[in-house]
Protein backbone atom coordinates (compact mmCIF):
# COMPACT_ATOMS: atom_id res chain seq x y z
CA UNK A 1 0.00 0.00 0.00
CA UNK A 2 1.46 3.38 -0.90
CA UNK A 3 2.81 5.49 1.91
CA UNK A 4 1.05 8.82 1.39
CA UNK A 5 2.08 10.19 4.78
CA UNK A 6 5.86 10.33 4.39
CA UNK A 7 7.25 13.69 5.43
CA UNK A 8 4.08 14.93 7.11
CA UNK A 9 4.40 16.98 10.27
CA UNK A 10 2.21 16.75 13.33
CA UNK A 11 0.17 19.87 14.18
CA UNK A 12 2.03 22.09 16.65
CA UNK A 13 -1.09 22.70 18.76
CA UNK A 14 -1.56 18.92 19.13
CA UNK A 15 2.05 18.49 20.27
CA UNK A 16 1.67 21.34 22.77
CA UNK A 17 -1.49 19.74 24.17
CA UNK A 18 0.10 16.29 24.43
CA UNK A 19 3.22 17.79 26.06
CA UNK A 20 1.02 19.36 28.73
CA UNK A 21 -1.24 16.34 29.32
CA UNK A 22 1.61 13.84 29.60
CA UNK A 23 2.99 15.81 32.56
CA UNK A 24 -0.40 15.77 34.29
CA UNK A 25 -0.71 12.64 36.47
CA UNK A 26 -3.53 10.14 35.91
CA UNK A 27 -2.67 7.01 37.90
CA UNK A 28 -5.16 4.13 37.65
CA UNK A 29 -7.82 4.66 40.32
CA UNK A 30 -6.79 8.29 40.95
CA UNK A 31 -7.81 10.04 37.72
CA UNK A 32 -9.98 12.83 39.16
CA UNK A 33 -7.34 15.56 38.88
CA UNK A 34 -6.67 14.63 35.25
CA UNK A 35 -10.40 14.77 34.51
CA UNK A 36 -10.42 18.35 35.87
CA UNK A 37 -7.61 19.37 33.50
CA UNK A 38 -9.30 17.53 30.62
CA UNK A 39 -12.59 19.31 31.31
CA UNK A 40 -10.88 22.70 31.04
CA UNK A 41 -9.10 21.81 27.80
CA UNK A 42 -12.32 20.51 26.24
CA UNK A 43 -14.48 23.45 27.31
CA UNK A 44 -11.86 25.89 25.99
CA UNK A 45 -12.37 24.19 22.62
CA UNK A 46 -16.15 24.55 22.69
CA UNK A 47 -17.21 21.13 23.99
CA UNK A 48 -20.16 20.58 26.31
CA UNK A 49 -18.74 18.45 29.13
CA UNK A 50 -20.59 16.17 31.55
CA UNK A 51 -18.82 14.22 34.27
CA UNK A 52 -20.10 10.86 35.50
CA UNK A 53 -18.54 8.23 37.73
CA UNK A 54 -15.57 6.90 35.80
CA UNK A 55 -16.29 8.68 32.53
CA UNK A 56 -16.13 12.24 31.24
CA UNK A 57 -18.36 12.92 28.21
CA UNK A 58 -17.66 15.74 25.74
CA UNK A 59 -20.20 16.60 23.07
CA UNK A 60 -20.69 18.97 20.17
CA UNK A 61 -23.88 20.05 18.39
CA UNK A 62 -24.39 16.67 16.67
CA UNK A 63 -23.68 14.17 19.46
CA UNK A 64 -25.05 11.15 17.56
CA UNK A 65 -23.02 11.76 14.39
CA UNK A 66 -19.89 9.87 15.51
CA UNK A 67 -18.68 8.47 18.86
CA UNK A 68 -15.10 7.88 20.03
CA UNK A 69 -13.79 6.59 23.37
CA UNK A 70 -10.31 6.70 24.93
CA UNK A 71 -9.20 5.67 28.41
CA UNK A 72 -7.18 8.26 30.32
CA UNK A 73 -5.59 6.24 33.12
CA UNK A 74 -1.87 5.43 33.13
CA UNK A 75 0.18 3.01 35.17
CA UNK A 76 1.67 4.19 38.44
CA UNK A 77 1.87 3.27 42.12
CA UNK A 78 -0.45 3.56 45.12
CA UNK A 79 0.75 4.01 48.71
CA UNK A 80 -0.63 1.08 50.75
CA UNK A 81 1.28 1.61 54.02
CA UNK A 82 4.35 3.31 55.57
CA UNK A 83 6.95 3.40 52.77
CA UNK A 84 5.02 0.66 50.99
CA UNK A 85 3.69 1.04 47.47
CA UNK A 86 1.92 -1.31 45.10
CA UNK A 87 1.24 -1.28 41.37
CA UNK A 88 -1.88 0.88 41.10
CA UNK A 89 -3.62 -1.31 38.50
CA UNK A 90 -3.49 -4.26 40.92
CA UNK A 91 -4.89 -2.16 43.78
CA UNK A 92 -7.67 -0.61 41.66
CA UNK A 93 -8.56 -4.02 40.29
CA UNK A 94 -8.61 -5.55 43.81
CA UNK A 95 -6.23 -8.23 42.59
CA UNK A 96 -4.70 -10.07 45.54
CA UNK A 97 -4.72 -13.56 46.96
CA UNK A 98 -7.09 -12.37 49.69
CA UNK A 99 -9.88 -12.28 47.10
CA UNK A 100 -8.81 -15.31 45.13
CA UNK A 101 -7.99 -13.14 42.11
CA UNK A 102 -4.24 -12.93 42.35
CA UNK A 103 -1.90 -11.38 39.82
CA UNK A 104 -0.04 -14.02 37.84
CA UNK A 105 3.57 -14.65 38.85
CA UNK A 106 4.69 -14.23 35.24
CA UNK A 107 3.12 -10.75 35.07
CA UNK A 108 4.72 -9.71 38.37
CA UNK A 109 8.15 -10.90 37.22
CA UNK A 110 7.66 -8.95 33.99
CA UNK A 111 6.97 -5.73 35.90
CA UNK A 112 9.35 -6.16 38.84
CA UNK A 113 12.41 -4.76 36.99
CA UNK A 114 10.58 -2.49 34.55
CA UNK A 115 10.74 0.71 36.61
CA UNK A 116 14.03 0.36 38.54
CA UNK A 117 15.46 3.75 39.66
CA UNK A 118 12.67 5.71 37.92
CA UNK A 119 11.82 9.15 39.30
CA UNK A 120 8.28 9.45 40.65
CA UNK A 121 6.08 12.10 42.26
CA UNK A 122 3.06 11.99 44.55
CA UNK A 123 -0.12 14.04 44.21
CA UNK A 124 -3.50 14.59 45.81
CA UNK A 125 -5.96 12.47 43.80
CA UNK A 126 -8.75 15.08 43.65
CA UNK A 127 -6.92 18.38 43.31
CA UNK A 128 -3.71 17.15 41.72
CA UNK A 129 -1.68 19.10 44.29
CA UNK A 130 1.98 18.10 44.31
CA UNK A 131 3.08 16.03 47.31
CA UNK A 132 6.77 15.49 46.66
CA UNK A 133 9.27 13.64 44.50
CA UNK A 134 11.17 10.39 45.00
CA UNK A 135 12.94 7.52 43.31
CA UNK A 136 12.05 3.83 43.10
CA UNK A 137 14.63 2.18 45.36
CA UNK A 138 13.55 -1.44 45.44
CA UNK A 139 10.92 -3.68 43.88
CA UNK A 140 10.19 -7.20 45.09
CA UNK A 141 7.49 -9.87 45.23
CA UNK A 142 6.23 -10.35 48.79
CA UNK A 143 6.19 -14.10 49.45
CA UNK A 144 3.53 -13.79 52.16
CA UNK A 145 1.01 -11.79 50.13
CA UNK A 146 2.08 -12.97 46.67
CA UNK A 147 2.04 -9.34 45.59
CA UNK A 148 4.41 -6.84 44.00
CA UNK A 149 5.82 -4.26 46.47
CA UNK A 150 7.76 -1.06 45.70
CA UNK A 151 9.94 0.89 48.14
CA UNK A 152 10.74 4.52 47.34
CA UNK A 153 13.38 6.99 48.49
CA UNK A 154 11.99 10.38 49.57
CA UNK A 155 8.36 9.25 49.97
CA UNK A 156 8.36 8.15 53.61
CA UNK A 157 5.93 10.95 54.52
CA UNK A 158 3.08 9.66 52.36
CA UNK A 159 -0.03 8.00 53.79
CA UNK A 160 -2.00 5.08 52.39
CA UNK A 161 -4.23 6.05 49.48
CA UNK A 162 -1.81 8.55 47.94
CA UNK A 163 -1.17 7.96 44.21
CA UNK A 164 2.38 8.14 42.84
CA UNK A 165 2.96 8.87 39.16
CA UNK A 166 6.04 8.32 37.03
CA UNK A 167 7.80 11.57 36.14
CA UNK A 168 7.50 11.89 32.40
CA UNK A 169 8.00 14.35 29.56
CA UNK A 170 7.15 13.95 25.90
CA UNK A 171 10.17 13.27 23.73
CA UNK A 172 10.27 13.39 19.95
CA UNK A 173 12.83 11.69 17.72
CA UNK A 174 13.08 11.72 13.94
CA UNK A 175 10.94 8.58 13.92
CA UNK A 176 8.58 8.63 16.89
CA UNK A 177 6.89 10.25 19.85
CA UNK A 178 8.28 8.73 23.06
CA UNK A 179 6.92 8.67 26.62
CA UNK A 180 4.29 6.95 28.76
CA UNK A 181 1.87 7.21 25.85
CA UNK A 182 -0.81 4.68 26.81
CA UNK A 183 -3.29 6.22 26.61
CA UNK A 184 -2.71 9.95 26.86
CA UNK A 185 -1.68 9.92 23.17
CA UNK A 186 -5.07 9.10 21.69
CA UNK A 187 -6.90 11.06 24.41
CA UNK A 188 -4.97 14.17 23.35
CA UNK A 189 -5.91 13.50 19.73
CA UNK A 190 -9.59 13.39 20.68
CA UNK A 191 -9.32 16.73 22.49
CA UNK A 192 -7.54 18.16 19.45
CA UNK A 193 -10.51 17.12 17.28
CA UNK A 194 -12.69 19.68 19.09
CA UNK A 195 -10.13 22.30 18.10
CA UNK A 196 -10.79 21.19 14.52
CA UNK A 197 -14.54 21.66 14.90
CA UNK A 198 -15.67 18.20 16.04
CA UNK A 199 -19.43 18.01 16.77
CA UNK A 200 -19.95 14.39 17.83
CA UNK A 201 -19.40 12.64 21.18
CA UNK A 202 -16.14 11.75 22.95
CA UNK A 203 -15.86 9.50 26.01
CA UNK A 204 -12.85 9.58 28.32
CA UNK A 205 -12.85 6.63 30.70
CA UNK A 206 -11.08 5.77 33.96
CA UNK A 207 -9.51 2.52 35.21
CA UNK A 208 -9.12 0.73 31.89
CA UNK A 209 -5.81 -0.72 33.05
CA UNK A 210 -7.68 -2.27 35.98
CA UNK A 211 -10.32 -3.73 33.64
CA UNK A 212 -13.15 -1.47 34.87
CA UNK A 213 -13.59 1.27 32.26
CA UNK A 214 -16.11 -0.62 30.13
CA UNK A 215 -18.51 -0.73 33.09
CA UNK A 216 -18.55 3.06 33.41
CA UNK A 217 -19.07 3.46 29.68
CA UNK A 218 -21.86 0.89 29.56
CA UNK A 219 -23.62 2.66 32.45
CA UNK A 220 -23.71 5.85 30.37
CA UNK A 221 -25.21 4.05 27.37
CA UNK A 222 -27.83 2.44 29.59
CA UNK A 223 -28.79 5.90 30.82
CA UNK A 224 -28.75 7.80 27.53
CA UNK A 225 -28.04 5.50 24.60
CA UNK A 226 -30.41 4.84 21.71
CA UNK A 227 -31.13 1.40 20.26
CA UNK A 228 -27.99 1.43 18.12
CA UNK A 229 -24.75 2.91 19.41
CA UNK A 230 -21.79 2.60 17.08
CA UNK A 231 -18.64 3.34 19.00
CA UNK A 232 -14.98 3.55 17.95
CA UNK A 233 -12.59 2.85 20.85
CA UNK A 234 -9.09 4.30 20.32
CA UNK A 235 -5.87 3.22 22.03
CA UNK A 236 -2.26 2.21 21.45
CA UNK A 237 -1.38 -1.35 20.39
CA UNK A 238 1.88 -3.13 21.37
CA UNK A 239 4.49 -4.53 18.99
CA UNK A 240 7.84 -6.12 19.88
CA UNK A 241 9.98 -3.27 18.48
CA UNK A 242 9.72 0.04 16.63
CA UNK A 243 10.56 -1.45 13.23
CA UNK A 244 7.67 -3.92 13.54
CA UNK A 245 5.36 -1.11 14.70
CA UNK A 246 6.35 0.99 11.67
CA UNK A 247 5.26 -1.70 9.20
CA UNK A 248 1.69 -0.35 9.35
CA UNK A 249 0.23 3.07 10.05
CA UNK A 250 -2.82 1.91 12.02
CA UNK A 251 -4.12 -1.20 13.75
CA UNK A 252 -7.66 -2.54 13.23
CA UNK A 253 -9.47 -5.55 14.71
CA UNK A 254 -12.17 -7.94 13.60
CA UNK A 255 -12.53 -9.18 17.18
CA UNK A 256 -10.85 -9.59 20.53
CA UNK A 257 -10.96 -12.38 23.12
CA UNK A 258 -14.43 -11.23 24.26
CA UNK A 259 -16.47 -10.56 21.11
CA UNK A 260 -16.57 -9.96 17.36
CA UNK A 261 -16.69 -6.30 16.34
CA UNK A 262 -19.16 -4.50 14.06
CA UNK A 263 -18.33 -5.67 10.52
CA UNK A 264 -19.84 -2.66 8.74
CA UNK A 265 -17.99 -0.10 10.86
CA UNK A 266 -14.74 -2.07 10.62
CA UNK A 267 -15.23 -2.21 6.85
CA UNK A 268 -15.69 1.56 6.81
CA UNK A 269 -12.30 1.96 8.48
CA UNK A 270 -10.72 -0.37 5.91
CA UNK A 271 -12.19 1.65 3.03
CA UNK A 272 -11.09 4.93 4.61
CA UNK A 273 -7.53 3.64 4.96
CA UNK A 274 -7.34 2.26 1.43
CA UNK A 275 -8.79 5.40 -0.15
CA UNK A 276 -6.29 7.64 1.67
CA UNK A 277 -3.02 5.72 1.40
CA UNK A 278 -3.05 4.63 5.05
CA UNK A 279 -1.58 1.17 5.65
CA UNK A 280 -3.18 -1.03 8.30
CA UNK A 281 -3.00 -4.43 9.95
CA UNK A 282 -5.64 -6.53 11.71
CA UNK A 283 -4.16 -7.30 15.12
CA UNK A 284 -6.24 -10.44 15.68
CA UNK A 285 -4.96 -11.89 12.39
CA UNK A 286 -1.38 -10.91 13.28
CA UNK A 287 -1.56 -12.72 16.64
CA UNK A 288 -3.26 -15.78 15.15
CA UNK A 289 -0.52 -16.05 12.53
CA UNK A 290 2.17 -15.78 15.23
CA UNK A 291 0.35 -18.45 17.24
CA UNK A 292 0.61 -20.91 14.36
CA UNK A 293 4.38 -20.42 14.48
CA UNK A 294 4.48 -20.76 18.29
CA UNK A 295 2.41 -23.96 18.31
CA UNK A 296 4.66 -25.43 15.61
CA UNK A 297 7.61 -24.83 17.96
CA UNK A 298 5.75 -26.45 20.86
CA UNK A 299 5.26 -23.10 22.63
CA UNK A 300 2.16 -21.63 24.25
CA UNK A 301 -0.02 -19.44 21.96
CA UNK A 302 -0.75 -15.83 22.91
CA UNK A 303 -4.18 -14.36 23.58
CA UNK A 304 -5.56 -12.12 20.82
CA UNK A 305 -6.15 -9.56 23.58
CA UNK A 306 -8.98 -8.02 25.54
CA UNK A 307 -10.28 -4.53 24.74
CA UNK A 308 -12.78 -2.10 26.19
CA UNK A 309 -14.84 -2.53 23.00
CA UNK A 310 -15.05 -6.31 23.25
CA UNK A 311 -16.09 -6.20 26.87
CA UNK A 312 -18.88 -3.71 26.17
CA UNK A 313 -20.19 -5.70 23.19
CA UNK A 314 -20.25 -8.95 25.17
CA UNK A 315 -22.05 -7.37 28.14
CA UNK A 316 -24.50 -4.90 26.55
CA UNK A 317 -26.92 -7.38 24.94
CA UNK A 318 -26.81 -5.50 21.65
CA UNK A 319 -27.11 -1.99 23.12
CA UNK A 320 -23.55 -1.00 22.17
CA UNK A 321 -21.62 -2.11 19.09
CA UNK A 322 -18.54 -0.84 17.33
CA UNK A 323 -14.86 -1.40 16.58
CA UNK A 324 -11.36 -0.23 17.49
CA UNK A 325 -8.77 2.05 15.91
CA UNK A 326 -5.27 1.88 17.36
CA UNK A 327 -1.78 3.35 16.99
CA UNK A 328 1.01 0.73 16.81
CA UNK A 329 3.75 1.27 19.42
CA UNK A 330 6.82 -0.39 20.90
CA UNK A 331 7.94 -0.33 24.54
CA UNK A 332 4.36 -0.86 25.72
CA UNK A 333 3.61 0.09 29.35
CA UNK A 334 6.99 1.72 29.88
CA UNK A 335 8.16 5.34 29.99
CA UNK A 336 9.72 4.79 26.56
CA UNK A 337 6.66 3.69 24.64
CA UNK A 338 7.28 4.85 21.07
CA UNK A 339 4.64 5.74 18.48
CA UNK A 340 5.85 6.23 14.88
CA UNK A 341 5.26 9.82 13.72
CA UNK A 342 3.60 8.60 10.53
CA UNK A 343 1.18 6.46 12.55
CA UNK A 344 0.18 9.42 14.75
CA UNK A 345 -0.30 11.55 11.63
CA UNK A 346 -2.40 8.80 10.02
CA UNK A 347 -4.47 8.47 13.20
CA UNK A 348 -5.29 12.18 13.28
CA UNK A 349 -6.11 12.08 9.58
CA UNK A 350 -8.45 9.11 10.08
CA UNK A 351 -10.26 10.83 12.96
CA UNK A 352 -10.65 13.95 10.83
CA UNK A 353 -12.13 11.96 7.94
CA UNK A 354 -14.45 9.95 10.17
CA UNK A 355 -15.78 13.16 11.70
CA UNK A 356 -16.10 14.89 8.29
CA UNK A 357 -13.75 17.67 9.31
CA UNK A 358 -11.60 19.68 6.93
CA UNK A 359 -7.92 19.14 7.63
CA UNK A 360 -6.07 22.20 8.88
Amino acid sequence: MSNALTGTQLPSSFIELLTSLIRTPSVVGAEHSFFRVLQRELEERGAKVSWYEGVLVAQGNKPDSVMFSAHIDRHGLMCTGPNEFQYAAFVAGARSDLLGNSVGELLMKKIVDRFASETVFAYEPWSGAYRGQGVIDRTYICEYRNNLIFELKGMEHLVAGTPVAFTDRLKMTDEALVGQLDNVLTAAALVYMFEMGFQGTMFFTAQEEAGKSWRYLLEWFRRFGSSTNRLIVVDTSPYPDLETAKKQHLVLRNKDANASFNKELTGKLVSLCEENGISYQFKDQYVEQKNVELIAKGEEPHSIGSTEMGRIISSSNGLVDGTTLQIPTSGYHTLSESAPLESVSAFIKALTLLANLNSK
